[in-house]
């Protein structure tokens, strides 16, 4: 196999980053009224990630923990996380996303999908397929860089 140019991985991670902004402002107007960008973001990591500390979430975030505290009792409030004591550690709690907020996410990803498949209606299936294809690629190729936690903190891993 060829070497990769340097040029050429320059140009892909641009390109990767311009997606990440532009599939963001794109999906993102259709679900404002539902929930705000942020919170619609730490509810579809907490449904990812599962039951885990707060401090976990935000390590996982990147964020600090007071700005994503804040972020979490909104969300409580909002009846769409569940906050229980952790049973390890009566010091700490646990939250998780509560049915409500799966509701909330499932109508947010019906829009996004709507709006995704409006925006690439000339698109046919085998270049969806191919799209798809070349993401679960990158997927899988960095993937081992979160596995093995370069860049990332204990809490990271253990919430992922």
């Amino acid at each position: 196999m060829t070497a990769v140019q340097p040029d050429t991985v320059h140009a892909l991670t641009d390109a990767i980053f311009l997606f990440g902004r532009t599939l963001r402002a794109a999906l993102s107007h259709s679900e404002v009224d539902l929930l705000p960008n942020a919170l619609a973001g730490v509810l579809f990591l907490l449904a990812r990630t599962g039951q885990c500390r707060p401090s976990e979430l935000a390590a996982e975030m990147h964020v600090g923990q007071s700005s994503l505290s804040r972020q979490i009792g909104e969300l409580v409030d909002r009846g769409l996380v569940d906050k229980h004591p952790d049973p390890d550690d009566k010091r700490a709690h646990l939250v998780t996303c509560s049915s409500a907020g799966l509701d909330i996410l499932g109508a947010i990803r019906d829009r996004r999908t709507e709006r995704l498949a409006a925006q690439l209606g000339d698109w046919n299936e085998k270049q969806l397929e191919d799209a798809l294809d070349v993401l679960d690629r990158l997927n899988n190729a960095l993937g081992p860089i979160v596995a093995a936690g370069v860049g990332t903190t204990n809490a990271q891993r253990i919430c992922s």
